[in-house]
């Protein structure tokens, strides 16, 4: 079973009314924290839950400390999972807005703890869903607490201290999900430095897009990543981003292309500015 699927509106409309299915409703906005759940009571797809990013799929900040959406202890995750109804066995589907790295940042989750099939996107989100015409509804989801089970999956998760000491390799392939004025230092709208991890590329998440919203073909992603491993394995590459959130689109694109799923510095740009020894680049 592939570990990063994708469902289309029409498909998810036709496993509605399957039993054991999950749908996480999982949109945000960094700019408006409350986004999310007022949207969400506004309409969302029958039977959705909401899946917040700060108090669902990440750990309370540690200010000096920790990134801006640090990893959820898994106990609590798993916890967390289970009030939602999740089995073992369940089929899960997320979705946020349409840019899909809200409900990739959920996947990645799952992923983690070693669910790693049986979890859709859905493919364009909220914004193909109503532009298929399809109904939204308020009514909250009650379900019954599930018995998911789970254990971090370590080799998927990288700290600050062990990607530094991998950042001279020549084999390491950076991968930084920002976009380009932010990777480059010449703006920077949520953390108090700018610039880059040294040695890192920029690979804008929306760049695994289509003008539609929705993942470019298997084929594209797959040419696109080639690209920016060059000749250095696939097995060297590991992705990150301001918080940890939008580094996991270009995880589930690079599974969608057919590459392993690669290691995450959860962390990410906002953790790694909090010990000035660490080195800052900017520019290209």
């Amino acid at each position: 079973m592939p570990i990063a699927q994708l469902l289309s509106p029409q498909q998810l409309t036709e496993r509605l009314q399957q039993p054991g299915l999950v749908l996480l409703d999982c949109r945000f906005a960094l700019d408006d924290p409350a986004y999310g759940l007022r949207s969400y009571n506004a309409g969302h797809i029958a039977g959705a839950q909401f899946a917040d990013l700060e108090r669902d799929l990440s750990a309370p900040v540690r200010k000096g400390i920790t990134g801006r959406h640090p990893l959820p202890a898994s106990d609590t995750l798993i916890a967390t999972l289970q009030a939602w109804g999740i089995n073992n066995d369940s089929q899960i589907v997320l979705y946020d807005d349409g840019p899909g790295a809200f409900a990739a940042r959920a996947w990645w989750l799952l992923a983690w703890l070693g669910k790693q099939d049986n979890v859709w996107l859905l493919d364009g989100g909220l914004q193909a869903w109503n532009a298929a015409g399809l109904p939204l509804t308020a009514a909250s989801a009650s379900p019954q607490p599930g018995n998911f089970s789970g254990q971090p999956q370590a080799a998927l998760v990288l700290d600050a201290s062990q990607l530094q000491q991998r950042l001279n390799s020549t084999q390491l392939t950076l991968l930084d999900a920002r976009a380009q004025p932010r990777f480059r230092g010449e703006v920077e709208p949520l953390d108090p430095v700018a610039g880059h991890i040294p040695g890192a590329q920029c690979a804008v998440f929306t760049d695994n897009l289509a003008s539609n919203g929705c993942f470019l073909p298997a084929p594209k992603l797959q040419q696109r990543f080639a690209a920016l491993l060059g000749s250095r394995p696939a097995s060297d590459l590991v992705a990150y981003c301001g918080s940890g959130v939008t580094a996991c689109h270009n995880l589930f694109a690079l599974c969608l292309a057919g590459y392993p799923l690669a290691p995450l510095y959860a962390g990410s740009w906002s953790e790694w500015i909090t010990d000035p020894q660490r080195p800052v680049a900017t520019g290209d």
